[in-house]
């Protein structure tokens, strides 16, 4: 099995003992955590899984009000707010290195999967709409949210900013993660998007919460919609920080 062995640093305290035990970890996922198993299909600067699932949380969504992602790319956002809405546990549908380690035989993780899937509901309680105005993108996240057994929890559909459709309510959650424009000749035109995200969003759902992941304050300010600071990242090397507030 994969291992590895770290000395931890000396310490300046004589007969403490710090500094004389290794620390012996082992490998128990095999691939990274953030492959769920389900995103074969991807778009340009995809966003990581457990990024998605760390948006929500940071949200302070709770699994049953209308949930939007105006710019979902392949579907991560709308995919895992399905999964934890249904309760599914994060990576069911993938094998972890444990499994193969001696000792733990395939009736041991058979019942794992069976107790942590005791809870799964067979449908998401609310609406989870996605869409993007690339055709190519829906396809994407139409062919992830079929593998993670969620695709009949979600509305997918191709359409702009300027087009948002939101479900007939007086409050849900805005939950996404707008391009940056790091590549050069971009940012001007990635000012205007945020803009007019902005603009729809007080338009058309006052009272919302919104929640996304921003590389700038200033972009934040072409929205003008009071945020505040929940948490920083990082999101393909690039610096980031998850902000959330209510649009007025």
């Amino acid at each position: 099995m994969p291992w590895r062995s770290v000395w931890p640093m000396p310490c300046r305290e004589p007969y403490s003992g710090c500094g004389r035990r290794p620390t012996v970890s082992a490998d128990t996922s095999g691939a990274l955590l953030h492959r769920r198993g389900y995103r074969q299909a991807t778009t340009k600067a995809p966003l990581r899984e457990t990024l998605a699932a760390a948006l929500l949380a940071a949200s302070g969504w709770d699994g049953v009000a209308p949930l939007v992602d105006p710019m979902c790319g392949s579907g991560t956002i709308p995919i895992e707010a399905a999964l934890a809405a249904r309760r599914i546990p994060p990576g069911a549908r993938r094998a972890f290195a444990v499994e193969r380690w001696p000792g733990v035989s395939a009736e041991v993780a058979r019942a794992a999967r069976s107790e942590l899937g005791a809870a799964t509901l067979d449908a998401a309680p609310g609406p989870i709409i996605g869409s993007d105005r690339d055709a190519g993108a829906i396809e994407s996240a139409r062919g992830n949210a079929e593998r993670a057994g969620v695709l009949g929890d979600m509305e997918l559909a191709v359409h702009a900013i300027s087009a948002m459709r939101l479900p007939d309510s007086e409050r849900g959650w805005i939950v996404t993660n707008p391009p940056y424009g790091v590549r050069v000749g971009e940012a001007g035109r990635v000012r205007d998007l945020w803009a007019q995200l902005g603009n729809v969003l007080r338009r058309r759902a006052s009272g919302w919460r919104l929640t996304l992941l921003s590389p700038d304050p200033a972009l934040e300010r072409q929205l003008q919609i009071p945020l505040r600071l929940v948490a920083r990242t990082t999101n393909g090397g690039i610096p980031v920080r998850i902000v959330s507030g209510e649009v007025p």
